[in-house]
C-alpha cells in the first residue's frame, strides 16, 4: 500500500521504468474485450499461455500484479471489433486479426521465437484492401484522434501497475497535492468539457452546482447504463481502461466534496463489471481509494450497482431511484440531482466517457484539450459504428469530423458496393439523416440545428435496401417497450404511434393514419416527462421529414425498398414452372395449388409471404412482383 503522496510519485516513476522495459522486450497482447471474447479470444489467450509455458518463453524483466512472470498480457478493445480476435506483438508492432486457436502455434514459432511476420494473419486495411504490418499503418488509425483511447494494443486492461506506468493517477496526485476543489472545477469549466451521455451539458457547471450545494453527505455517480441498441462506447472504456474512469470519479469526488460513489453498470456487461471491480479492488489495495487517501485527509469509497437492463434507467433520476432500491422511474426536475439526488443528498452524475476525459484534461492542460474539436464542442468523442460497413466497431474522433470521414475514410465505406440511404445517429431516440448531411461537422450545436443529436454516440448506417418506415417502427418498438409507464404521453402515445406504424408496414394504412402519426409524434415529444419520451418520436419525425415519400408510397401499396413483406406478391412464371409440386409441398399455409406436370398457381389470399417456396424452387420459377 502507498502511504503518502511521495510514495505514490516514486511508485509511478518505477512503473514507468518497468513498462518501458516491457515494451522493449517481446510481449504478446491478446484483446479480451467483449467483441473478441465472443469470437474466442480467451481460448486464444489460454493457447498462448500453454505454448509459452511449454516452450519456456517466459523470459521476464518484470512482474505482473499477480506475481506471475511472463510475456503474455490481456489488452482491451482496439476498436476493430469485426476483425477479432486481435493479437498485438511488441516491440515489433505486428497486429494480427481473426486469430484462431490453430493460428497460435504459428505466431509462437515464427514471431515469438524468430521475430518473423505471419503475413496471412496481418490486419487488412479496409481503405487499400492491403495487409499492413501494424495498426498504426492503417487508414483507420491515422484518421482518428486517440485521446482517451491511448496506447491501443499495448496497454494492460487488468493491471493497475501498467496504468500507473502510463502516467495513470498522476492527475489525482496533482489534484490532491496542489489544487483546491474550486481550482479543479475551474479547470473543467475552462476546458469546455460537455457531458458525453447525450445531453451535452457543460460538465464544469454541473460540478459547480454540486460543490455549492450545502450538505455533509454527497455522492458521485457514474452512469454506465448504456442501453442504446448499437452503442457500446461505455462498455469498451470500462473494459479497456477501467482505471481511467475510476481516476476521473475520484477527482470529481474531491472537487464536489463527495465521500461515497456508485458506478451504475448494466448487468449485461459482465466483462466491464469484472474489470471495473478489479480496478476498484486494486485502487483500494494501493491506498488510492478508501479512508484518508495517501494521508491527505480526503476519503472516498466506491461500489458497483448492477442495473437490471431497463433503458429508462439511463435517465439520471430513474437511475438514482434504482440505486435506492426503488423502481426505475424518472421524477420531475427541479430539484436537480446536484441539489437533491440519492436519498435527498446532493449527487453528481456523469457518464463513463465524461469521467474518462477528466484525468487527461488535468494531465495535459486546458489549452491542449481545446486544440481538439470545435469552439463549443472541444475534445474528442467515441462513436460505435454498426450497419453494412466494412469495419464495425469503435472509433474516436475530434468533434467537427464529418459522417463521411467516419464511414468512408475510417470504416472503409459500405460492403458489397451498397449505397447509403440514411445514417441514424444518437441512439434509438436519434434522427435518421439523409446523405446530404454526410459532410456536416459532428458537434452538439450543429446536430441540434437540424433536430438531431450526438446522443450517446451510436451510429447506424442504413443502406438503400432498407425501408425507412420500418426503421421508424423498429426503433419505436424499442422505446415503447422500455417506457416506464409513469406518464401518459409516453406510455399511451408510443403504443398508439407504434400501432399506426404497424399499419404502414402491413399495407393497411390510410391518409388519416399519416396525419395522426405526425400529430402523435409531436404531442409525445412536447408532453412527456423525461428524455425517453421526449426523444422517442425522433425516428418518426426525422423519417417523415426526410423520407416522407416512402410513407406516401406505402399508402399507394408500394414499399420502395421492397423489404416490407406485406407488399410482396409471389407469382409463379408459367414458362419456367415444370410442375414438380415441390413448392406446394413446402408451403406451410397450403397456398400453392395445381396438377403435377402443369404450372402451379399461388393463392395470394392464403400466401403468408414467407419466401420458402422461392428457396425450394429449383427452376427459379417463383418471382416477387
Amino acid at each position: 500500500m502507498l502511504k503518502s503522496l511521495t510514495d505514490a510519485y516514486r511508485f509511478i516513476e518505477k512503473q514507468k521504468e518497468i513498462r518501458n522495459k516491457k515494451l522493449q522486450s517481446v510481449s504478446v497482447y491478446v484483446c479480451v474485450g467483449t467483441g473478441c471474447t465472443a469470437k474466442g479470444a480467451l481460448k486464444v489467450y489460454n493457447k498462448f499461455k500453454e505454448l509459452i509455458e511449454r516452450e519456456n518463453l517466459n523470459v521476464s524483466v518484470f512482474k505482473m500484479d499477480d506475481g506471475h512472470d511472463g510475456i503474455l498480457r490481456k489488452t482491451g478493445c482496439c476498436g476493430r471489433c469485426s476483425s477479432g480476435p486481435l493479437v498485438s506483438v511488441q516491440p515489433y508492432g505486428y497486429f494480427y486479426a481473426h486469430v484462431g486457436v490453430d493460428d497460435v502455434e504459428k505466431i509462437v514459432e515464427r514471431t515469438l521465437k524468430r521475430g518473423e511476420i505471419v503475413e496471412e494473419l496481418l490486419l487488412i486495411d479496409f481503405k487499400t484492401n492491403q495487409r499492413v504490418k501494424s495498426l498504426e499503418d492503417t487508414q483507420l488509425y491515422k484518421r482518428q484522434n486517440f485521446y482517451i483511447m491511448e496506447d491501443i494494443g499495448k496497454s494492460e486492461c487488468d493491471s493497475i501497475e501498467d496504468y500507473m506506468g502510463r502516467g495513470g493517477y498522476l492527475s489525482l496526485l496533482k489534484v490532491l497535492s496542489s489544487m483546491k476543489p474550486e481550482e479543479v472545477i475551474d479547470t473543467i469549466k475552462a476546458s469546455g468539457l460537455r457531458g458525453r451521455g447525450g445531453g451535452g451539458f457543460p460538465t464544469g457547471l454541473k460540478w459547480e452546482a454540486a460543490r455549492k450545494s450545502k450538505s455533509d453527505i454527497k455522492f458521485v455517480v457514474c452512469n454506465g447504463d448504456e442501453g442504446d441498441p448499437g452503442a457500446f462506447m461505455n462498455r469498451t472504456l470500462l473494459e479497456r481502461d477501467p482505471h481511467l474512469v475510476l481516476e476521473g470519479m475520484i477527482i470529481a469526488a474531491y472537487a464536489v466534496g463527495a465521500q461515497k460513489g456508485y458506478a451504475y453498470v448494466r448487468a449485461e456487461y459482465p466483462i466491464a463489471i469484472q474489470m471495473f471491480q478489479k480496478a476498484i479492488d486494486n485502487a483500494k489495495r494501493m491506498g488510492l481509494l478508501g479512508e484518508n487517501i495517501l494521508k491527505t485527509g480526503f476519503s472516498f469509497d466506491l461500489e458497483i450497482k448492477e442495473g437490471a437492463g431497463a433503458f429508462v434507467c439511463g435517465e439520471e433520476t430513474a437511475l438514482l431511484a434504482s440505486i435506492e432500491g426503488k423502481r426505475g422511474m424518472p421524477r420531475p426536475r427541479p430539484p436537480f440531482p446536484a441539489e437533491s439526488g440519492l436519498w435527498g443528498y446532493p449527487t453528481l452524475i456523469n457518464n463513463v466517457e465524461t469521467y474518462a476525459n477528466v484525468p487527461r484534461i488535468i494531465r495535459d492542460g486546458v489549452e491542449k484539450y481545446r486544440k481538439l474539436g470545435t469552439a463549443n464542442s472541444p475534445g474528442t468523442k467515441m462513436f460505435s459504428i454498426t450497419g453494412p460497413v466494412k469495419m464495425t466497431g469503435i472509433v474516436e474522433v475530434q468533434f467537427g469530423t464529418s459522417l463521411r470521414q467516419i464511414i468512408y475514410d475510417i470504416c472503409g465505406g459500405l460492403a458489397n458496393n451498397e449505397k447509403i440511404k440514411a445514417v441514424q445517429i444518437g441512439g434509438p431516440s436519434g434522427a435518421c439523416l439523409p446523405p446530404q448531411y454526410l459532410d456536416m461537422p459532428l458537434d452538439y450545436d450543429t446536430l441540434r440545428s437540424i433536430d438531431a443529436m450526438v446522443g450517446s454516440g451510436g451510429i447506424v448506417v442504413i443502406s438503400e435496401k432498407t425501408c425507412m418506415v420500418e426503421v421508424a417502427r423498429f426503433f419505436l418498438d424499442f422505446t415503447k417497450r422500455e417506457s416506464c409507464g409513469k406518464c401518459v404521453p409516453c406510455r399511451e402515445g408510443t403504443a398508439q404511434a407504434y400501432r399506426i406504424l404497424e399499419k404502414f408496414v402491413n399495407a393497411k394504412a390510410n391518409e388519416e393514419d399519416l396525419k395522426n402519426l405526425e400529430f402523435l409524434a409531436k404531442l409525445i415529444k412536447t408532453a412527456s416527462l423525461c428524455g425517453l419520451g421526449k426523444t422517442a418520436p425522433n425516428p418518426i419525425l426525422s423519417t417523415m421529414r426526410w423520407f416522407r415519400s416512402e410513407y406516401e408510397a406505402h399508402l399507394r401499396g408500394v414499399c420502395p425498398s421492397g423489404s416490407c413483406t406485406a407488399f410482396k406478391k409471389y407469382v409463379i412464371d408459367e414458362k419456367l414452372c415444370k410442375g414438380c409440386g415441390l413448392c406446394a409441398r413446402s408451403c406451410p399455409n397450403g397456398a400453392i395449388n395445381g396438377e403435377r406436370g402443369k404450372p402451379y398457381v399461388i393463392d395470394t389470399e392464403k400466401c403468408v409471404k414467407c419466401g420458402l417456396c422461392v428457396e425450394k424452387c429449383k427452376f427459379k420459377a417463383i418471382v416477387v412482383a
